[in-house]
C-alpha cells in the first residue's frame, strides 16, 4: 500500500545510504508498514510510517532502540545487530537508522517453546543494561494517543483504572512489542528486532505482548515462558496491550483513512469485552 509516507521513507533512505556510499541504484523495499524497510546491498535503512504518525518524539525512540541493540549485539544476545554508523540519521527532515541485512525465512512459523525461550534468553541479557531508559511506557503512550486520536474518554478512564490495578514487578528493559512479528528465523537461530517500543518495566508486559498474538499459539507461548506467571497477574498488562493496539489502530487510520472502519469496530470489540469482564 504506497502512500506519501512510503514515498518519503524510501528518498530518505537513499539519500542516507549514499551518505555512506551504500548501494543505492536499486533499493529495495522490504516493509511499508510501522516502519519502512529499504534494503541497500548489506544494509537495512530502518524509516518510520506509521511510527512517525504515532509518535511525534520519534527520533528520540529510535536513538533507544539504537542504543539498546548494540548494547545486546556485544553481549551476544540473540538480535539483528545495527549497521556500524547506525544513526539516527535524518535526511528530509526524516529519521533514518541502518541495521545490518539478515537473511531469514519470512515463511517460518515458530513454536510457541521457541519464542518464549528465545525471549527469555533476551531477558536475561536486558537485565544488565543499567542505562536510564527515559521512555513513556504504554500507560503514558495509551493516554497520549486517545487525546490526540479524541478517542472516548472512557478510554482514558480505563488506563486510570489499569494503572491502579497493575501488579507491582522489578522493572527492567524490556522489548516492548514482544510478538513472532518481531523475531527472524535466521540461520543461526531467533533474533529479535524492532526495540522502538522498548521501556523499563515488569516483563509481564511483553508476556502480554506474547500471549496476545495471533501469530502462533500465544498463551501456550507465555506457558513455557521460564517461571511464567498466574494468569491473574497477566489479566491487566493483557488488557492493557489489548488497549494499547486499539490505539494503535486509530494512528493507522491516520495514515491510511480506509481503514478507519476497522480501528472503529475493534474500539466497539474492546468496549463491548470490557462491559462483559
Amino acid at each position: 500500500m504506497e502512500d506519501r509516507h512510503t514515498t518519503a521513507a524510501v528518498a530518505a533512505a537513499v539519500e542516507v545510504g549514499q551518505r555512506f556510499r551504500l548501494p543505492t541504484e536499486h533499493p529495495e523495499v522490504l516493509a511499508t508498514r510501522s516502519n519502512v524497510l529499504v534494503r541497500l546491498g548489506a544494509v537495512v535503512a530502518r524509516v518510520p510510517g506509521t511510527t512517525l504518525v504515532a509518535r511525534p518524539g520519534v527520533l528520540q525512540s529510535l536513538a533507544r532502540e539504537v542504543a539498546l541493540s548494540s548494547f545486546l549485539e556485544m553481549r551476544d544476545a540473540p538480535v539483528v545487530p545495527p549497521f556500524e554508523s547506525p544513526g539516527p540519521h535524518v535526511a528530509n527532515g526524516l529519521p533514518v537508522t541502518l541495521w545490518r541485512f539478515t537473511r531469514h525465512d519470512p515463511d517460518h512459523v515458530f513454536a510457541p517453546g521457541e519464542v518464549a525461550w528465545s525471549l527469555a534468553e533476551l531477558h536475561a541479557a536486558l537485565r544488565d543494561f543499567r542505562d536510564p531508559l527515559d521512555a513513556p511506557g504504554p500507560l503514558a503512550e495509551a493516554r497520549s494517543w486517545i487525546a490526540r486520536f479524541d478517542l472516548p474518554v472512557e478510554l482514558a478512564d480505563e488506563v486510570d483504572a489499569l494503572e491502579a490495578a497493575l501488579p507491582d514487578g522489578r522493572a527492567q528493559a524490556l522489548h516492548g512489542d514482544a510478538h513472532p512479528g518481531n523475531l527472524l528465523a535466521t540461520a543461526s537461530g531467533p533474533r529479535w528486532v524492532d526495540f522502538e517500543d522498548t521501556w523499563a518495566g515488569p516483563v509481564l508486559w511483553d508476556l502480554a505482548c506474547l500471549a496476545l498474538t495471533t501469530r502462533l499459539d500465544g498463551r501456550a507461548a507465555v506457558a513455557a515462558y521460564p517461571g511464567a506467571p498466574d494468569p491473574d497477574e497477566l489479566a491487566p498488562w493483557l488488557r492493557l496491550r489489548d488497549l494499547f493496539g486499539v490505539c494503535w489502530r486509530f494512528a493507522i487510520a491516520r495514515r491510511f483513512p480506509d481503514r478507519s472502519p476497522e480501528a472503529q469496530a475493534d474500539l466497539r470489540r474492546f468496549k463491548t469485552v470490557g462491559g462483559s469482564r
